[in-house]
């Protein structure tokens, strides 16, 4: 629970507030940009919401927070609510995606997604990308979407509450062998380098860079789920990577950006870092962007 006397002095005066237990792992501005800003080393309310709209938006945030650093008055928590995850992000013809929210700091606050979708008999198919934390009311909504059947983990930093998950829907789970050790109750381990079409609009392709067995999933031919492969920078814009957070080797991290080249990618949904619609033809260009920033030296 956040503490009014623990304000950090970066917050504009309001209503809503971060305060000094804040780990900086930027779930509430990836979620709510219009009312959440890093500052460096933490997060902060850079505005406070007007209208039901907004403050629902900042209230989920709250509610998303990993270890509890958001604040507000009594009179708005009173107004939040168990239904607001997940959240619709994107709409295809073959399903619908959808952020879970209730981070797990297990995970350092890492994005969790949900692709609804229906078999040919018309039973739900579902596919959990990545563990939120354990959430008995988001449990109970995905309940109402049909459940889960399949859990796909990008790779071992973003585990979290996999296990409670998988029981209670009794989903199977998926990890790259090399990172299986994170998740040695996984049911199924993808192997090699090769990449492996679980369904017709499924198609894991391994990216080993940031950790050996790291994954990233496409869905329908567009949403790429990219784990902590790559995520869309703020400033500069654009897709990034890191050495500085790379975990395993950066020269396997630059060739397994290579290997999504050949993608016309619309969405990008990564662990950490802000999610992004892209236009036609505008992925290639960014990673192509990218590798030549990496070419001339330039520090990721």
């Amino acid at each position: 629970m956040a503490r009014p006397a623990e304000r950090l002095a970066a917050n504009v005066a309001g209503p809503f507030y971060v305060d000094a237990s804040c780990i900086d792992c930027g779930t509430c501005w990836q979620f709510d940009p219009a009312h959440f800003a890093p500052t460096g080393s933490t997060s902060h309310v850079r505005a406070q919401p007007a209208g039901k709209t907004e403050t629902r938006a900042a209230l989920l945030a709250l509610q998303a927070c990993p270890v509890a650093a958001i604040g507000a008055t009594r009179e708005l928590l009173e107004q939040t609510t168990a239904d607001g995850f997940p959240a619709l992000v994107a709409s295809r013809l073959e399903g619908n995606v959808h952020y879970c929210g209730w981070a797990s700091r297990r995970s350092f606050g890492a994005s969790s997604w949900l692709i609804t979708r229906r078999r040919s008999d018309g039973r739900a198919n579902n596919v959990l990308i990545d563990s939120p934390r354990w959430s008995a009311p988001l449990a109970r909504r995905i309940d109402a979407l049909g459940g889960v059947s399949r859990i796909l983990l990008s790779h071992r930093d973003d585990v979290a509450d996999h296990a409670a998950w998988a029981r209670h829907f009794g989903a199977e789970r998926w990890i790259h062998s090399a990172d299986a050790d994170a998740a040695p109750q996984a049911e199924h381990r993808f192997e090699g380098s090769n990449p492996l079409a679980l369904d017709d609009d499924l198609l894991v392709v391994p990216v080993p860079g940031h950790t050996a067995g790291s994954v990233a999933v496409l869905f329908a031919g567009q949403v790429l789920f990219s784990g902590d492969h790559l995520w869309w920078g703020v400033d500069p814009p654009g897709v990034m990577a890191s050495r500085r957070v790379c975990w395993w080797n950066w020269d396997e991290q630059l060739r397994s950006v290579e290997r999504l080249l050949e993608f016309d990618v619309r969405w990008l949904l990564p662990g950490h870092g802000r999610w992004h619609a892209l236009a036609a033809g505008e992925w290639r260009r960014e990673l192509e962007q990218m590798l030549a920033r990496e070419g001339q030296g330039g520090e990721l």
